[in-house]
């Protein structure tokens, strides 16, 4: 049995204004659209969401008025940890559980990748200090090492409270691997990992490029086989209009996402908290909006 629903899991950004502060009304505006209109899974403090560079005071504020939202929406609410310090994530651990979460996304401190060991003392101190929580892990290499489907197996079997991952690799060896050595842990895969999973394994979908259209995204959710085939091979071409609209410099995550969010809701800002760049609000806009139309038009917003 896997311990958390296949679903569609979503993230929420966080809007800042000209000045830098919290724009209440636009990020809880956006909670009530995406739980209503595409999945009551939603999460917060991602790299997306920029989890990585709020105060304590951001993320009190953010993660109260999240959580105060997604229940009076119907959303399961996730709050993200993102730090450097195992001490401040179990700080906020347990100022959130005290405002009323009990559900987390953890990444693996950065500053240095985590021995094997280090790995196992990390998850103690996290799912095993928090019994009465649930913990999904978001495996990326920004922590610059992976935990393997063979670890995944044994911190399952260890912590009954981690009941989820996320993971964007495209590797069929590593994804198959997911399935067989953690099949109680819920593997929330990216657009292009969901297909090659899907018709083989229960998944859940880490959403991104497809949430720009709801409906169309929870056809792509429900599609098996060849019409999976079909929609992601139509998601490729939506990749290529965002990254024409941005051109060839990398950014963050979360200038991605909000480009692709903006374009449902053109009032959303574009702004992250410095000292991150990211697309240009007076033209980004219209070039991904021409570049949808022309390459990937069944994706643009309903």
């Amino acid at each position: 049995m896997k311990r958390y629903p296949a679903a569609i899991m979503g993230t929420c950004l966080v809007p800042w204004t000209e000045s830098y502060d919290f724009d209440e009304k636009a990020f809880r505006e956006q909670v009530r659209r995406l739980g209503q209109n595409l999945s009551p899974y939603l999460y917060v403090f991602g790299t997306a969401g920029e989890g990585y560079a709020v105060t304590d005071s951001q993320f009190e504020a953010i993660t109260r008025s999240f959580l105060d939202e997604a229940g009076a929406c119907g959303v399961e609410a996730t709050i993200g940890i993102i730090s450097l310090s195992l001490p401040i994530i179990v700080e906020r651990i347990e100022k959130a559980r005290s405002w009323g979460a009990s559900r987390f996304q953890l990444s693996l401190p950065s500053w240095a990748a985590l021995s094997d060991e280090e790995v196992e003392v990390f998850f103690r101190e996290t799912c095993g200090r928090f019994r009465d929580c649930q913990f999904m892990h978001y495996n990326l290499m920004r922590t610059k090492r992976l935990v393997t489907p063979a670890e995944y197996g044994r911190l399952a079997a260890e912590h009954a409270n981690f009941v989820a991952t996320k993971n964007t690799k495209d590797d069929e060896n590593f994804l198959s691997e997911l399935m067989t050595l953690a099949p109680q842990l819920q593997h929330f895969l990216g657009e292009s990992g969901f297909t090659r999973m899907r018709d083989r394994f229960e998944c859940g979908l880490l959403i991104s490029l497809s949430s720009t259209n709801h409906e169309r995204a929870k056809k792509f959710f429900a599609a098996r086989g060849e019409e999976l085939t079909g929609l992601n091979a139509e998601l490729r071409h939506a990749l290529a209009a965002l990254k024409e609209a941005f051109g060839p410099e990398p950014l963050i995550d979360g200038a991605y996402d909000k480009l692709i969010y903006k374009l449902g809701v053109p009032a959303f800002p574009l702004r992250l908290l410095p000292p991150y760049s990211t697309a240009d609000e007076s033209s980004a806009p219209a070039r991904y909006r021409e570049a949808m139309a022309r390459l990937a038009p069944a994706w643009l917003p309903e």
